[in-house]
């Protein structure tokens, strides 16, 4: 009798800090290069409020702002991406620097903590939007 042998997948070394480094900027340059075209179309073409939540009732949601972050960045107003929804701006750096291997604690926690790290941060996001764009009473 023939025993059937089991494929596995190839064992992958680990990137260098060079590979990790090129990949890194190479997310960087696409993401710059992302957020420069969003800020040209949106000054060719402003659509107004995107939000379909914020369209239909006038409350944000927690991502509200996000499209703003990416036309101030790629405008070059850095302050005012931040300003616009600074959990958007963690998010988007946290991703963008993800292969330099500062992810690693993310997937160390356990998934009842990544959500409450995710809901968290939705909720200081949607807060920051309430005041941001006046609908919280001050």
């Amino acid at each position: 009798m023939i025993t059937p042998v089991r494929a596995t997948r190839p064992v992958r070394a680990p990137a260098t800090v060079s590979t990790r480094l090129a990949r890194t900027a190479l997310r960087c340059a696409l993401a710059a290069g992302a957020a420069v075209a969003v800020a040209v179309l949106h000054d060719a073409h402003d659509p107004g409020v995107i939000c379909p939540l914020r369209r239909l009732t006038g409350i944000p949601c927690p991502a509200c702002g996000s499209t703003t972050v990416f036309i101030e960045a790629g405008h070059g107003h850095w302050l005012a991406a931040l300003t616009a929804n600074p959990v958007t701006v963690v998010a988007v750096l946290g991703l963008l620097t993800a292969p330099l291997g500062g992810g690693a604690w993310w997937w160390s926690l356990t998934p009842r903590r990544r959500g409450a790290l995710i809901g968290t941060a939705l909720a200081v996001a949607w807060i920051w939007q309430l005041f941001r764009l006046g609908v919280a009473p001050s």
